[in-house]
């Protein structure tokens, strides 16, 4: 099978839905004259010209209200932000309007949206620009949320959030675009709202998503040095979540990592240590343990970024607690 680039698989995604539908259009900042902040549209405008591939002006609130204006007439937009930080200005569009114009109108209206960029830090980006946003956006009724760690599931995730009836928040990351990993060149679709066992194993499991599955695979790779058999799972959908699919690991392995870029105060992972005490109390062998970014705001300094964020040696010692070693 063929390896292509992360940015290349989102692409690919985008222009096969705009080939099959000429309703789906993209708008956002510089994804047209400049081919895309990272790349995603390169070539985009040239092959469909001014009126499908939209620049904005740095109007985030702006640009996803036309957005959502359009979804209600019977569009399907891609609304592309440069980065998910930038796109606090825009919550009043995504939350009060696009997630809840089905419910507002009695089922009248469908929102049939996708809002997508990068979430999470990306190296001396400071406070401002590092924060991430799942858990935030998963808490409200009417919306997906959609967060991917390769390009394979970036590509069949985005194609289903374009054909989704429902606005969707498809979360990237700025350090993924340049990633290489197979992609089939048939075309595929992937169900939303699957998480998936991506690494099988028999002592423990750990949950992530987006970037941090490469620290969760790194992890792994050191526990098994040390014959400790991780299962490792993508939760790849964040709401909504698939629950099934993480108790009945926990049923396997009797233990629970979870490793989560955002804050620990009503995180993901703050759910999915609900869900599980809720459905798989009994199969518990230890306490459930997360390891997230430490509860501040993100600093400037390259050290300090460092220490922030989780690791592999966070998420290795967090595993030999609950394996009592």
């Amino acid at each position: 099978m063929r390896e292509i680039r992360f940015r290349d698989a989102l692409r690919e995604a985008m222009t096969e839905e705009m080939h099959l539908d000429e309703k789906v259009f993209l708008m956002g900042e510089e994804v047209a004259e400049y081919n895309g902040a990272y790349k995603v549209s390169n070539g985009m405008l040239a092959e469909f010209g001014p009126k499908r591939i939209i620049d904005t002006p740095i109007a985030e609130l702006g640009f996803a209200g036309i957005g959502v204006g359009a979804a209600m007439n019977g569009l399907r937009p891609i609304i592309e932000f440069m980065t998910w930080n930038f796109a606090v200005l825009a919550f009043d569009q995504i939350v009060n309007s696009a997630a809840k114009l089905l419910s507002m109108s009695a089922g009248q209206y469908s929102c049939p949206i996708v809002f997508r960029g990068g979430t999470g830090a990306a190296g001396q980006l400071g406070q401002q620009h590092s924060q991430t946003f799942e858990s935030w956006l998963g808490t409200v009724p009417g919306l997906k949320v959609i967060s991917v760690s390769d390009p394979y599931d970036a590509k069949g995730l985005l194609k289903s959030a374009i054909r989704d009836n429902d606005p969707v928040c498809f979360m990237e990351s700025e350090v993924m675009y340049s990633d290489l990993g197979p992609v089939p060149e048939e075309e595929y679709l992937l169900p939303i709202g699957e998480a998936k066992v991506k690494r099988e194993g028999t002592d423990v499991t750990i949950v992530s998503y987006n970037k941090m599955m490469k620290v969760a695979f790194a992890a792994a790779d050191e526990l098994a040095k040390e014959g400790i058999s991780a299962e490792v799972i993508d939760l790849r959908t964040i709401r909504p979540l698939d629950y099934p699919t993480i108790v009945e690991s926990v049923k396997k392995t009797n233990r629970i990592v979870t490793v989560e870029e955002a804050w620990p105060f009503a995180s993901v992972s703050s759910e999915i240590a609900y869900e599980v005490q809720k459905y798989a109390f009994d199969y518990l062998d230890a306490p459930v343990i997360r390891v997230n970014s430490y509860d501040v705001s993100l600093a400037y300094t390259p050290t300090i970024v460092e220490a922030y964020l989780p690791n592999t040696k966070r998420v290795v010692d967090a595993v030999k607690q609950v394996m009592y070693r």
